[in-house]
């Protein structure tokens, strides 16, 4: 897959890496953003990621409202010093991530925060699922997949389509604002209310 001259620049914005090194990842990576990012990070390039092993123990609890009081939403997102989790860009990338978690109604932080037992849950599902729609045996587990994945990009806030931008994920948004505040920035939890929700289950 070619790599365009736009692609490399955004990888370069978001981890601070040479042309070339950001070249060569997107084309291993086939394109993928976040795949690029690892490789990246794994060769030990990508500031993002040499400031991602800092600890992050300042920032900000965002309070967010939404459709008068429908949705409430709580957010932590930590940086490493008191005087970026001050600063404009910080605090509007913490209102930010408010709004995708009033928007999107993400289950958790990041992928490894799902439970064994809810992967499993969803695969029995997606198995039967497949099995009742009479597709073949032989192509049931990679339908399987495809679906865990579907699961994992609605369920996992750092895997959703960026509510304001749907061409990059959340993910994105936060590799792209630790490259321009030079921190290292943490979305540690949140807690997601909706009116009525408790009455329904």
């Amino acid at each position: 897959m070619a790599v365009t001259i736009e692609q490399i620049k955004e990888l370069r914005a978001a981890t601070g890496v040479g042309i070339l090194d950001c070249r060569k990842a997107l084309e291993t990576a086939n394109g993928d953003f976040d795949k690029a990012v690892d490789l990246l990070r794994q060769k030990g390039l990508a500031k993002a990621a040499k400031r991602a092993d800092r600890e992050a123990a300042e920032g900000v609890i965002e309070l967010y409202s939404h459709g008068n009081g429908r949705v409430g939403v709580m957010v932590e997102v930590n940086c490493e010093t008191d005087f970026v989790a001050r600063s404009e860009d910080f605090r509007k990338f913490a209102h930010e991530i408010a709004l995708q978690v009033a928007a999107g109604a993400p289950q958790f932080v990041r992928e490894e925060d799902i439970p064994a037992e809810v992967l499993e849950h969803e695969r029995e599902i997606a198995t039967k699922r497949a099995q009742e729609e009479g597709k073949p045996e032989k192509l049931i587990p990679k339908i399987v997949e495809g679906r865990l994945s579907s699961f994992k990009n609605e369920a996992v806030l750092l895997r959703q389509k960026y509510i304001r931008d749907e061409s990059i994920t959340v993910q994105k948004l936060l590799h792209e604002t630790i490259a321009k505040i030079g921190e290292n920035i943490v979305i540690r939890r949140f807690a997601r209310w909706e009116l009525g929700e408790s009455i329904k289950k």
